[in-house]
């Protein structure tokens, strides 16, 4: 999860050190689901690449909804 936010297209500082510290304290699902939620408000494009993989730690998580509508964002 911490290579993907790594790798994850969100620009505020705000929203990764909140996605880190939900991360430090155990709390995954939540970290995952806020920095997907993001993603979709700020209207982040997303690699087919990247977007396979928050798929698959979706599915892995057991969190289909975190991704729902993401495939919004997918650039050409």
């Amino acid at each position: 999860m911490a290579a993907l936010l790594g790798d994850s297209p969100l620009a505020s500082e705000a929203v990764i050190t909140d996605v880190r510290d939900l991360l430090s304290h155990g709390e995954e699902a939540l970290a995952f689901d806020t920095m997907c939620s993001w993603i979709y408000e700020d209207a982040l494009p997303l690699t087919r690449q990247f977007h396979a993989r928050l798929v698959a730690l979706a599915s892995e998580m057991e969190t289909p909804t975190s991704v729902q509508r993401l495939d919004e964002l997918l650039g050409d």
